[in-house]
């Protein structure tokens, strides 16, 4: 790092302003979207190697969280050097989130089924991340249970990828535009659930 430091930095300012530029216009097509700008959006570049000492000291990658409010899930952007994805939700929510996006399928879990297997939803990102669901039903909830499927998840997000090609290729920005608008209904549905 200490060598490619003033590179390293240059590339950072360079994110920070387009996700200034992206801040701005995901906020003018979203009436609630929440103004995050690039310096506050952008994750740190050190892993956490407290817990996951294994990890290298820096990331291969630049994360940001965009409509980042707090305690809800964000609209995560990650360019990287292995891959660039797109997403939101949560991963491995606390306890309290999980069981509060669980109630929420159990009071109506047809609307987050319907947003989920939209059409265009699955085209762009194949459904939710692969989790490891719990082998029976969570407590309070029955195993026979129409939202079964669901309920036994531990982590609701979806996500997809761009090539290196398509994000450096003219009209990337409106595919990230694309990408947040079809995620929106299933982010609302879960900070919804979190926060009401």
């Amino acid at each position: 790092m200490d060598i490619h430091r003033k590179e390293y930095h240059q590339v950072r300012d360079f994110y920070i302003d387009w996700l200034d530029k992206m801040n701005t216009k995901l906020a003018a097509i979203d009436d609630a979207y929440f103004d995050t700008p690039g310096k506050k959006a952008i994750n740190r570049i050190n892993n956490n190697l407290l817990y996951h000492p294994q990890k290298p000291v820096y990331k291969d990658h630049f994360g940001a969280g965009l409509d980042q409010r707090s305690k809800q899930g964000d609209f995560y952007i990650e360019l990287g050097v292995h891959g660039s994805h797109f997403g939101g939700g949560y991963w491995h929510p606390s306890s309290a989130n999980l069981k509060s996006v669980r109630d929420a399928i159990d009071y109506d879990g047809t609307a987050f089924r319907k947003i989920i297997q939209k059409k265009s939803f699955r085209e762009m990102f194949g459904g939710l991340v692969a989790d490891q669901p719990l082998k029976t039903a969570p407590k309070g909830f029955s195993v026979d249970h129409k939202h079964i499927d669901l309920l036994r998840r531990r982590s609701f997000a979806a996500s997809c990828s761009l090539s290196e090609n398509e994000i450096v290729q003219e009209g990337f920005d409106d595919k990230v535009i694309a990408i947040y608008t079809e995620l929106l209904p299933f982010r609302r549905y879960l900070n919804n659930a979190i926060t009401v």
